[in-house]
């Protein structure tokens, strides 16, 4: 069964969304203490190697669901995802955190929400009024004063060229994983984080880092599982539901998280500017959640396969022997159609404004 089936609304959207953003903030007093004894590249080949093997638990105890499964033409897109955001970015931005200071490196990270909206909206189609663009500016803000600590900011050209280009390649992977977020989102993100934490297994043995304790080991697998595992397919609804844009937005809310559990469990003290960034991401996230769009729009002639209710948007007939019982999921045709209803950028509205 589907986690969520048949309640695919932009409220349920920017919840999975924001809990998302929480489950991975979660991972930051974990992923310090783990830096400590274990090398970067090595840790997150990990944490998504512990994400892949709890959704593979997962399936095989419950193998039976209602949504529409990868197929083989999905392979191309699927192997964009395992580029762009398993091995170009993470290779990036080891290179570019080599030649810059910690905080250049944290500021420059903030690039992936933008990014994430440009393509969005530049390329695939989606829109955001002027209100979620206000809330969105709102909470980028918050989180680079966030990240803004004493110390040295500065690094050399090709650093911070590279740590941007780690963010350009994780925008491209959300928008990529957007493209498939009508698919099983289990097996979507299973494949995602077995090929990813594959690949930066095998990176960190070529530079011949080596294994460590067992303990940090177990802890990074099970943070993996939980920061990772279900936070990226609370993600993957969320994209669904919202696209890529307004969850880019919402998922930037993740070092809220870290604030806190780093105040709780590393004892570290809050600043103003923590305090300030905090009240500027509250209220992004407000204005996004109350945002409302709404107007007549229409929908073009539409082939594909996902899991659906036979609401408005989904009148059609089914073939001999396809399974009835609703949500299901089988390849339909939404015929051209004209009306208007709220709704947010997600794979069924795309069209002008």
């Amino acid at each position: 069964m589907s986690f969520f089936a048949g309640r695919t609304t932009a409220s349920l959207g920017a919840a999975c969304g924001l809990a998302a953003a929480v489950l991975f903030g979660a991972s930051t007093p974990a992923a310090k203490w783990l830096l400590e004894s274990v090398d970067p590249q090595l840790l997150a080949g990990l944490f998504y190697f512990g994400a892949g093997a709890a959704l593979s638990l997962y399936r095989w105890l419950a193998p039976t669901t209602n949504e529409a499964p990868l197929r083989f033409k999905d392979a191309p897109t699927l192997g964009g995802i395992l580029v762009a955001g398993g091995l170009v970015g993470p290779l990036l931005l080891l290179v570019g955190l080599a030649r810059t200071t910690a905080t250049t490196g944290a500021l420059l990270l903030n690039l992936e929400a933008p990014f994430t909206m440009a393509i969005a909206v530049l390329i695939f189609r989606e829109h955001l009024g002027r209100r979620a663009l206000a809330a969105a500016a709102l909470i980028l803000l918050g989180a680079g004063v966030l990240k803004v600590r004493p110390g040295d900011i500065g690094g050399d050209a090709l650093g911070m060229i590279c740590v941007a280009a780690s963010c350009l390649a994780w925008g491209i992977d959300n928008n990529l994983t957007q493209r498939l977020a009508l698919k099983d989102p289990v097996a979507l993100v299973r494949a995602k984080t077995l090929g990813a934490g594959a690949l930066n297994i095998a990176m960190a043995f070529a530079r011949d880092v080596s294994l460590p304790a067992t303990t940090s080991i177990l802890v990074a697998l099970g943070v993996g599982a939980v920061s990772y595992g279900l936070s990226i397919v609370l993600d993957a609804y969320a994209l669904r539901w919202l696209g890529a844009a307004r969850e880019a937005a919402l998922f930037a809310t993740a070092p809220f998280v870290g604030v806190v559990l780093s105040l709780l469990f590393l004892r570290e003290r809050m600043a103003a500017a923590d305090i300030g960034a905090l009240a500027l991401m509250a209220a992004g996230v407000v204005l996004l959640l109350r945002d409302k769009h709404s107007h007549a729009h229409r929908h073009e002639p539409l082939e594909h396969e996902h899991l659906h209710s036979h609401d408005e948007h989904h009148q059609h007939s089914h073939a001999a022997g396809t399974v009835t019982t609703e949500p299901h999921s089988h390849f339909h045709r939404h015929d051209d159609l004209q009306h208007e209803h709220p709704h947010a950028s997600d794979l069924h509205h795309r069209h002008r404004h």
